[in-house]
């Protein structure tokens, strides 16, 4: 079987999204895919200061209206972060900040950190009860995985993907062979893909810029140094649960990410 594919950068990565050879308006319907994508990131860029993102985190108090995509992608965020007791916590981007992992754009002080609480959600509208600063990187590109997926299905793809970096979404009568990037520089077998989401974060507790990591900054425990890979149904819940993976022990970490819908992935052998 042949497959038709394309790759632009976007998101901090490069982004690939591909279908069947014989895919009827593959190139328009990926065309809309990569705008999906797009659209994404220039709502919800923490590195735009012209951001809807950077436009909330600098509104402590008032009530600011946002765009559809910024809401939905606030509400999955303060979702996971009550389900997982707080251990994905979007609310930390002030540590950050501080550290100088992200930039600073905002005109006045902040909190280090916060809880999803801070934020309160309307139907239209957001507001921060408390001068926190949101970073939704952790999350944010798994929905644009989602948003382009959807996208290609809009368009009357029957199979397809969407490989942004570490987050990986199939659907279809297609099995994508994948693998990671380990910490030590080599590559792992991580089986074949179908008709799921695979995401991975390689997690360090201190910035690396020779290294694409991500850093967990919250209050909930010291990050668990590592290669996480969470498989889901949906890519915006891979991609959080890869974070609350680097927060928990070994012992708690499998039956924690079931029960919030994912499942932890380790290398095949041979």
């Amino acid at each position: 079987m042949k497959y038709y594919k394309r790759l632009r950068p976007s998101l901090g990565t490069f982004v690939e999204i591909g279908t069947r050879e014989k895919s009827v308006n593959k190139e328009c319907a990926i065309d809309e895919a990569f705008n999906a994508v797009a659209r994404v990131n220039k709502l919800l860029s923490f590195h735009n200061p012209n951001s809807e993102l950077s436009r909330l985190n600098n509104s402590y108090g008032k009530e600011i209206e946002l765009h559809p995509i910024s809401m939905r992608v606030l509400k999955l965020a303060k979702l996971i972060g009550q389900y997982s007791n707080g251990l994905f916590n979007c609310t930390v981007a002030g540590i950050l900040v501080d550290k100088g992992v992200l930039p600073n754009h905002f005109d006045s002080d902040h909190l280090k950190s916060g809880n999803c609480n801070d934020i309160e959600l309307y139907k239209n509208h957001a507001r921060l009860c408390r001068p926190v600063l949101i970073s939704l990187d952790g999350i944010a590109k798994g929905y644009a995985v989602d948003y382009a997926i959807f996208t290609l299905k809009k368009h009357g793809l029957e199979t397809g993907w969407v490989n942004a970096g570490g987050d990986l979404r199939v659907y279809g009568d297609i099995l994508l062979p994948t693998q990671r990037r380990e910490l030590t520089g080599g590559f792992s077998n991580l089986g074949n893909l179908h008709n799921a989401a695979l995401s991975t974060s390689w997690i360090k507790p201190h910035h690396d810029q020779s290294y694409p990591s991500w850093i967990v900054a919250g209050n909930k425990g010291k990050p668990v140094e590592g290669t996480w890979s969470i498989l889901a149904k949906k890519s915006w819940l891979a991609d959080a649960l890869t974070k609350v993976a680097g927060l928990v022990t070994q012992e708690k970490r499998s039956i924690l990410i079931e029960q919030l819908g994912g499942k932890l992935v380790q290398p095949v052998s041979g």
